[in-house]
C-alpha cells in the first residue's frame, strides 16, 4: 500500500451508508452544503470527505475553504462587475497571505508518508497486570447493549457536562459517565485547586521524589473534585524547537528526563485512583498549522519522524509512560508521516498497542479525531468532547454515526467491544469502582461559570434547569499535608543558578556582615513588571497575556490561580527591614532620566524579567501560541542594560532573575560587568514568591539543573529546532531530518558551544565525585529475548444487534447540541462492502520489541550496575544531581557503523548532603538504555563488542568519571 493512501484514508475514512452498493458518504458535500443553504454559514472543514493528496493537480481556488466560498461568491453574481471581480481578487490575495503561501504553494506535492499500515487492533487484556480488570471489565461489556457502549466511547459535546470532557453512563449496568479535565498543571477551571509549578520547573529539579509528590497531590485534587481522567502529565512536545508554544508543558528536551519525570508523575496521579493520560502523541512540537483551516489551510501540518527517531527520541517517554501503567494516551492534532495521529495505524496499533503493550484506551486530543471508521480501525478508542469537525454543533463523527456503523456491518462489532473494554478495564484498574473514594456523581465543580447554580449542559440552549454545579470544595490541603509545601518546594528546586560571580549570592537576610557597614542599610532595588502583581494573576481567559509575574504558560494547560505569590512580597517580608532597605519599581519602564538616585543609591539591583508562550488557540503580543524568537520579552533586554549601568553609580551589583516559557538568549546582557548573577526561575506557580526568596537569601541552596540548552542564538540549535511559521504547501511539513540531534546532541555533533549547557546548574556549596565503579550484572547480547506470550484477551459476541434497539425511544426530549447514540429510523441503516484501508487484511506479526507494558520485558532488566562516591566539599549542606550518559565510541564489530549521537543521557540521581558527607549514588541500566533502534531487524540492538563507555558528572559538559561496560 502507498504511504500516501494510507494519508488520504486517515481523513477519508468516515462513516458511509450504502445504497445498492454504492458508497454515499453520510455528511453533505461543501458544494451540496452552498447548494442547499446558501444563506448558512458552513464551516470549511465539513469538505474533508475529499482528499487533498489526490486532487493536486486542482486549483486551489476550486477545492478549498476560502477559495471555495469566493467561488461560490462569484457564481451569486451573474453580471460580474469589474469592480466585484478586482474585490474577489484581492481578497484571494489577502487570504493567501494569511495562509503563510499555502495557495501559491497548493500545488507542492508533500513528500510520501511513512506510515504503513497496521491493522486490525491489538485486543486490550493481554498482561498479567491488567487480568482482573480486564476479566471484570469483560463481564460488565457482555451485559451492556449497543447504545451505552457507543455512550462510553463517544463524549456529549462541548460543554455538555461540567468538565472540559464528558461521557455518557451506561445505566442498565450501573457503569458512570467519566469526567475528562486538563491539565498537566494543576486543575483547569476549577477552584480551590493548587497552581503547581510547570512541567519544565519540574524537569529542572531533576528529583524523582518531587515529580511523584507533585503528581499524587495532583492527583488527590483531582479526585477530591469529582474528576476521573487528568489530562496529564506531557511529555510531547518534546522540545525539538526550543520556542515551541507547549514545551513549558513538558519536562525538558531529553527523552530520558521526559520519560522519567512522567512515570514518576504519572504514578503518584494513579496512586490516588484518578487515570492519568500522556499526551501529546506524537510529534506535536509546534503550534502553528497544528489544527484544520487555521491560516486558511485544509489540513494540518505533518511530523515527519523516522522510524529510528520515533523509538529513540518522540517515543521514549511514552514507553515509559506505559511501563508506568498509565491508563490513557492523548492522540495529537496534526499529522504524523502525512497521516492524522488519530487515525495512523501504524502509530496506534502497531506501535502503542503492539509493540508498547499499551492496555488501556487511547482518547483524540479535542476535535483531533478526523475521521470516523477509519480512526476507529485505526486504535481509536474514545473521541473528545465528542463533536466531531466542528466545534459545539452536535455533529459527532461517532455517536449515532458509530452506532450506525456497527449495524451495518461497516465497524466490526469486537473492535467496538474492544474500545469499551478498554475503557472500563481502565476505571477498574484505578479502583474507581470504589465507592468511598469515587461516588459516581461527577465533579463538584463547572468548568463553565464561577456561580453557585449553573446548567449541566451548559452549551444547548435548551437546558434551562439551573442546579448547584459549584460546591467550592477546598482541595489544597491543610497544615502539613497542604500542596502548597510540595508547590513550593518544586518552584524552589527548579529554580536554576546559572552565573554567580565573586559569590554575590546568596544576599544576606540582615544585611551587611561587616562590621564597617553595620550601622547602615543595605539597599536593594527591584526592577521589572515580572516582580509585581500587575493586573492579578488571573486578568486574562486561561493566562492567556503576558502581565505582572510570570507563573505559567498560556492555553489548556494553565489553571485558574488562587493566589500567586509574587517576588516583591515574598522579598520585602524575607528580608530584615531593621538592617535591609527594599524599594521597588514592577514596571519594565522606570523613570531612570527623571529620578536617577532609584539606581545610583541601590547597593543591589534585582531585575525580574520574562518569555512567555502557550497554546496556538491564543494569541497575545503578537505571539501566537510559539514563541517568535528566544529573547526576553517586553523590553527586559534594555532594562537589564540600563539597571547593571546604573546600579549603585556602577558599583552596585545586579542580579537577573528570568521567569520564562523555556531557554531565551541572553547574550546582549549576561557578561556586562555589572551582571553578578543570573537565575532562570523557569514557570513556579502559585508560591513563585516564596521560591525565588528562598534562593536569593540563601534559605535553600540552589540544586537545580537546567532541562534544556541555553545557546548563544536560535541558530545554535540547528535548522530542525526552527518553526516553520509559513506555510511550505497546503499540507505544511516538517521533516524532523535531524534525527536523534535536537538541543544537547546537536551542540556536541556540530561543536557549538552554549551559553548553558543542559543540566547545568550551580550550588552555593562544592562537590567532589571520585570511585566509578561499573559493575556488570547481565553479558551483553545483541537482541532480547524472545517477546512473551502473555495472556488470552477477553472474547464477546459479534453478533449485530437489531436496529430497532438503537432508535430514539418514543417521546424522547432531545438537548440540542448533545450527542446521543441513538439513531432516527432504521431505514438509515443500509448494509454494504464496506472499503476498508488497503492493508486491512493483511496479517501483521507482533514485534519482537513487544509483550507487556512497554514493551519486551528483557528491555527493562538491569544489565549493569553503577556507582559514584561524591562528598560536599563546601561550606553548606545541599543537594546535588549526579548524571550518566553513555556513548558508544568504544564500540566495535556491525555497531562501529551505526551513528551514535557523543553522548546520550541515561540517568540521573539526587542527593542530599552535609558538609563534608560522602555517600555512594547507584544507578541502574537496562537494556533499553544501553540499545538502539535497528530499523532492519525491527528491535532493540544491543553492541556487543568492544565496550559501551559510562560517564557521570553534574552537567552534559562537565563529565568527570569515566568507566566502561
Amino acid at each position: 500500500m502507498s504511504h500516501k493512501k494510507e494519508a488520504s484514508q486517515s481523513r477519508e475514512g468516515l462513516l458511509r451508508s450504502y445504497d445498492q452498493g454504492e458508497n454515499i458518504p453520510l455528511r453533505k458535500s461543501l458544494e451540496e452544503a452552498y447548494a442547499s443553504d446558501s444563506g448558512s454559514d458552513i464551516d470549511a472543514t465539513e469538505f474533508l470527505d475529499r482528499d487533498p493528496l489526490a486532487e493536486q493537480s486542482q486549483p486551489a481556488v476550486v477545492a478549498y475553504g476560502p477559495a471555495a466560498r469566493l467561488r461560490n461568491l462569484r457564481t451569486a453574481f451573474n453580471r460580474r462587475s469589474k469592480c466585484a471581480i478586482i474585490i474577489i481578487t484581492v481578497l484571494v490575495v489577502i487570504w493567501s497571505i494569511l495562509a503563510g503561501g499555502g495557495f501559491f504553494l497548493y500545488k507542492k506535492k508533500p513528500v510520501d508518508g511513512q506510515s504503513p499500515p497496521w491493522y486490525p487492533t491489538p485486543p486490550g487484556g493481554t498482561v498479567m497486570q491488567w487480568s482482573d480488570s480486564y476479566k471484570k471489565a469483560a463481564e460488565l461489556v457482555r451485559k451492556m447493549n449497543l447504545l451505552e457502549k457507543v455512550n462510553i466511547t463517544t463524549g456529549t459535546g462541548w460543554q455538555m457536562g461540567l468538565a472540559v470532557g464528558n461521557t455518557a453512563p451506561a445505566t442498565n449496568v450501573g457503569f458512570p459517565g467519566l469526567a475528562l479535565q486538563d491539565g498537566p498543571l494543576g486543575l483547569r477551571f476549577a477552584d480551590n485547586a493548587t497552581a503547581f509549578p510547570a512541567g519544565i520547573t519540574v524537569g529542572a529539579t531533576w528529583n524523582k521524589e518531587l515529580m511523584y509528590l507533585r503528581g499524587k497531590a495532583h492527583g488527590k485534587e483531582a479526585r477530591l473534585k469529582g474528576v476521573n481522567v487528568l489530562l496529564g502529565p506531557c511529555v510531547g512536545p518534546l522540545g525539538r524547537m526550543p520556542a515551541g508554544g507547549r514545551n513549558w508543558e513538558g519536562f525538558g528536551t531529553d527523552p530520558v528526563l521526559q520519560g522519567i519525570a512522567a512515570a514518576q508523575t504519572i504514578k503518584g496521579i494513579q496512586e490516588e485512583g484518578v487515570i492519568a493520560t500522556i499526551k501529546h502523541f506524537v510529534g506535536n512540537e509546534q503550534e502553528h498549522f497544528r489544527q484544520s483551516w487555521e491560516w486558511g489551510l485544509p489540513n494540518a501540518m505533518s511530523s515527519n519522524i523516522d522510524d529510528r527517531t520515533l523509538h529513540e527520541m518522540y517515543g521514549w517517554p511514552f514507553a515509559d509512560s506505559v511501563k508506568a501503567g498509565v491508563a490513557s494516551v492523548m492522540c495529537s492534532y496534526q499529522m504524523t508521516n502525512n497521516s492524522y495521529s488519530c487515525g495512523n495505524s501504524k502509530l496506534l496499533n502497531g506501535y502503542l498497542k503492539d509493540e508498547l503493550g499499551f492496555q488501556g484506551f487511547v482518547q483524540s486530543d479535542w476535535l483531533a479525531q478526523r475521521s470516523g471508521v477509519g480512526s476507529a480501525l485505526a486504535g481509536l478508542d474514545m473521541s473528545m468532547p465528542g463533536d466531531g469537525l466542528i466545534w459545539a454543533n452536535g455533529k459527532s463523527l461517532w455517536g449515532p454515526e458509530l452506532t450506525k456503523s456497527v449495524l451495518n456491518g461497516s465497524l466490526p462489532i469486537d473492535r467496538l467491544n474492544d474500545m469499551v473494554t478498554r475503557v472500563v478495564a481502565s476505571w477498574y484498574q484505578l479502583g474507581q469502582d470504589d465507592t468511598s473514594r469515587f461516588d459516581g456523581k461527577g465533579p463538584n465543580f463547572s468548568s463553565w461559570t464561577n456561580d453557585k447554580l449553573g446548567r449541566i449542559n451548559h452549551g444547548s440552549p435548551d437546558d434551562k434547569d439551573e442546579k448547584v454545579v459549584n460546591q467550592f470544595i477546598n482541595v489544597q490541603g491543610d497544615g502539613e499535608d497542604s500542596h502548597r509545601i510540595i508547590a513550593r518546594e518544586v518552584a524552589t528546586e527548579g529554580t536554576v543558578l546559572v552565573k554567580n560571580d565573586d559569590n554575590v549570592l546568596p544576599l544576606l537576610r540582615d544585611g551587611w556582615l561587616s562590621e564597617d557597614k553595620h550601622e547602615i542599610k543595605m539597599r536593594i532595588g527591584i526592577f521589572g513588571e515580572d516582580s509585581g502583581a500587575g493586573d492579578g494573576p488571573n486578568a486574562c481567559a486561561d493566562r492567556g497575556c503576558n502581565q505582572g509575574t510570570l507563573g505559567s504558560g498560556w492555553g489548556s494547560g494553565a489553571v485558574e490561580f488562587p493566589w500567586l505569590i509574587t517576588p516583591v512580597e515574598a522579598l520585602k517580608e524575607a528580608f530584615n527591614k531593621d538592617r535591609v532597605y527594599v524599594t521597588d519599581f514592577p514596571t519594565n519602564a522606570p523613570p531612570l532620566k527623571k529620578a536617577p538616585a532609584i539606581l545610583k543609591d541601590q547597593d543591589f539591583c534585582i531585575v525580574f524579567v520574562n518569555a512567555d508562550a502557550g497554546e496556538g488557540f491564543i494569541s497575545s503580543g503578537g505571539i501566537k501560541g510559539d514563541r517568535n524568537d528566544l529573547n526576553i520579552q517586553k523590553g527586559g533586554d534594555e532594562l537589564i542594560k540600563k539597571v547593571s549601568e546604573g546600579c549603585g553609580e556602577g558599583n552596585g551589583k545586579t542580579i537577573v532573575v528570568v521567569h520564562s516559557v523555556g531557554p531565551v538568549v541572553v547574550e546582549k546582557w549576561v557578561n556586562l560587568p555589572g551582571v553578578k548573577a543570573v537565575i532562570m526561575a523557569n514557570l513556579p506557580g502559585q508560591e513563585s514568591g516564596y521560591a525565588i526568596a528562598d534562593i536569593l537569601i540563601g534559605n535553600v541552596n540552589p540544586s537545580g539543573k537546567l532541562p534544556y540548552t541555553i545557546g548563544k542564538s536560535l541558530d545554535d540549535y540547528g535548522e530542525g529546532a526552527k518553526i516553520l511559521y509559513y506555510a511550505n504547501g497546503v499540507i505544511p511539513q516538517q521533516t524532523f531530518s535531524e534525527g536523534l540531534y535536537i538541543d544537547y546532541r546537536h551542540f556536541d555533533k556540530f561543536g557549538v558551544d552554549p551559553t548553558y549547557e543542559f543540566g547545568f546548574g550551580l550550588s552555593y556549596t562544592t562537590f567532589e565525585y571520585s570511585n566509578l565503579v561499573v559493575n556488570k550484572l547481565r553479558e551483553k547480547t545483541p537482541l532480547p529475548s524472545p517477546r512473551p506470550t502473555g495472556v488470552q484477551a477477553p472474547k464477546f459476541d459479534t453478533n449485530i444487534p437489531s436496529p430497532t434497539e438503537a432508535l430514539f425511544p418514543e417521546g424522547f426530549k432531545k438537548l440540542k447540541k448533545f450527542i446521543y447514540p441513538y439513531i432516527e429510523k432504521v431505514s438509515d441503516i443500509k448494509p454494504g462492502k464496506y472499503p476498508y484501508p488497503e492493508g486491512y487484511n493483511t496479517i501483521q506479526l507482533p514485534s519482537e520489541a513487544g509483550g507487556d507494558e512497554g514493551g519486551n520485558p528483557d528491555l527493562w532488566n538491569v544489565y549493569a550496575e553503577v556507582s559514584v562516591d561524591i562528598q560536599n566539599t563546601g561550606t553548606r549542606a545541599g543537594k546535588e544531581v549526579a548524571q550518566l550518559y553513555v556513548s558508544y565510541s568504544d564500540v566495535t564489530g556491525e555497531a562501529k557503523k551505526v551513528d551514535f549521537p557523543i553522548k546520550v543521557l541515561r540517568g540521573f540521581e539526587k542527593v542530599f548532603l552535609k558538609v563534608g558527607e560522602k555517600q555512594s549514588v547507584k544507578f541502574n541500566l537496562t537494556r533499553r538504555d544501553l540499545s538502539y533502534w535497528d530499523v532492519v531487524r525491527q528491535n532493540w540492538v544491543m553492541p556487543s563488542e568492544g565496550q559501551i563507555t559510562v560517564r557521570v558528572g553534574a552537567s552534559s559538559r562537565d563529565l568527570k568519571l569515566t568507566g566502561w561496560y
